[in-house]
């Protein structure tokens, strides 16, 4: 056994519709970083800062997917 039973594979199938539903939620948190901006005086700043790092930690993500999506080319 070499250790890779564990790790499960995605297909580029499954690795899109996870693409897509990250997507979705990193505009979501776009528009409620918005809206707590635009929703009062002074805003959470605790909150908009939770906020903003999930939506880094998205981003993140979404581009280690996208990475995985593009064949390796050997120069």
């Amino acid at each position: 056994m070499d250790g890779s039973d564990n790790v499960v594979e995605l297909t580029q199938k499954e690795i899109r519709a996870e693409l897509a539903l990250l997507r979705q939620e990193h505009r979501d948190l776009d528009h409620a970083i918005e809206a707590i901006h635009t929703a009062s005086p002074q805003p959470d700043y605790l909150q908009l800062q939770r906020l903003k790092r999930k939506k880094l930690a998205l981003k993140d993500r979404i581009l280690a997917l996208e990475d995985r999506l593009l064949p390796d080319i050997i120069a």
